[in-house]
């Protein structure tokens, strides 16, 4: 429905605590860091480290601090965080006021694809409506980040910010020690910053009334596919999927598979819809998670082949280009799939992608190996049927089918607000 302007955020959620947030009067965010570790908030951008952790280190460095917030998300599965900035920019700004005045910040950056056109005048004109009321005690800006897979990585945002490349660059220094202008800098997930407001406002003990003991609260979730109504939803830590896939109106075909995670994620068998539950403990077992908030259904009319090595053939081409296990483990492994799914593959192919995949493994600079190589692991373990097949048959009448997995230029705008 558009975007939440400065009065009606303020008619629904109420001024920041105590009425701080004025240019007049820093935000005093005495406790929030304490309030934020009761809570149990984890980050919402894929890695789910602790908040408070987070902030605690950058409030202790001896200079003064930098607030980022990653709304970059370069996973082409998600959605949720450009929608948060078109919708609610509001709660991401005072998130991002709260948490520069518990960590000392002077200076909040809010990073947005490029793109992202909607969201990104959505921020411009909340960041207008927050000067005019003279809210904001801390400089804000907006900087626009490339459309790569990479660019949300912490270390190659820091970099890009700073005017180098945007790929990850080898660490330590972490960026809480040694960030933006080589300053400690705290890095949240814009969903994270939001759910910062509203902890601040309304306390832990209401984070805590949903969600589990171990994983409270609830979180934003994509979910797309072989779904009558496809969007963001917000979903209670725990929910069974079945609950969620039934509030979308439903699979509209019987599910062949589910990836769990995005494109560095965890493919499940579909007969899974109806009895997983959303939460790392239910999850665990079999070894998936929900990463940046991610559930998509492939329908059984779907080539599971055909889709895997798109996809596989997009993240080698999204690597960085720094390592060699990467650049050339990932083309290969891709190269292969492909042959596989046109039906020129040699035999023994599927065994040595599995152990070109386990060669790449943990070796690269950043994490960008390792979840290309669970994608297409997992992938190969829940198609294992239709890979044989191709194997020995040749491509299927389904690999000429649209793909169902979206990529870069597959998407729009227009498809946040669904």
């Amino acid at each position: 429905d558009g975007q939440m302007s400065l009065s009606e955020h303020l008619a629904i959620h109420g001024e920041l605590p105590a009425g701080r947030g004025r240019r007049h009067r820093r935000p005093d965010a005495t406790g929030l860091v304490e309030s934020l570790e009761r809570a149990g908030l984890r980050g919402r951008g894929g890695a789910a480290f602790p908040t408070a952790v987070k902030m605690r280190a950058v409030a202790g460095a001896r200079r003064r601090g930098i607030v980022v917030g990653n709304g970059a998300e370069g996973e082409p599965a998600s959605l949720k965080d450009r929608l948060l900035l078109e919708a609610l920019p509001h709660l991401v700004l005072d998130g991002g006021s709260l948490a520069a005045a518990a960590v000392g910040a002077d200076e909040l950056i809010v990073c947005v694809p490029q793109s992202a056109s909607t969201a990104r005048r959505s921020l411009t004109e909340a960041l207008r409506e927050r000067s005019t009321a003279r809210y904001d005690s801390a400089a804000v800006r907006i900087v626009l980040v490339p459309d790569r897979y990479l660019a949300g990585q912490e270390s190659a945002l820091v970099s890009h910010i700073n005017g180098g490349p945007g790929v990850p660059t080898l660490t330590p220094p972490l960026p809480f020690e040694r960030g933006v202008q080589r300053r400690p800098t705290l890095i949240n997930n814009v969903e994270t910053l939001a759910h910062i407001a509203l902890i601040a406002r309304y306390g832990s003990d209401w984070f805590r009334d949903l969600g589990t003991r171990d994983e409270p609260g609830s979180a934003l979730l994509t979910l797309s596919g072989a779904i009558a109504y496809p969007g963001v939803y917000e979903i209670e830590h725990g929910t069974p999927l079945g609950d969620v896939l039934e509030a979308a109106g439903g699979p509209t075909s019987e599910i062949k598979a589910l990836l769990l995670g995005g494109y560095s994620g965890t493919w499940l068998p579909g007969l899974l819809a109806h009895t997983l539950s959303l939460s790392a403990e239910k999850l665990a077992p079999y070894r998936a998670g929900l990463g940046p908030g991610i559930v998509l259904a492939l329908s059984e009319d779907a080539c599971g082949v055909a889709e895997t090595a798109r996809v596989t053939r997009w993240l080698a081409a999204q690597t960085a280009g720094q390592c060699g296990p990467c650049v050339h483990g990932l083309t290969t492994i891709a190269s292969a799939i492909e042959e596989l799914a046109a039906g020129n593959a040699a035999t023994e192919t599927e065994r040595r992608i599995a152990r070109w995949a386990s060669m790449v493994q943990g070796r690269g600079a950043c994490a960008h190996p390792d979840g290309a190589v669970r994608f297409v692991s997992s992938a190969l373990s829940v198609f294992a049927e239709e890979f044989a097949e191709h194997a020995r048959y040749g491509h299927c009448p389904a690999c000429a089918r649209p793909s169902e997995l979206p990529l870069p230029g597959s998407r729009s705008d227009a498809d946040v607000s669904r």
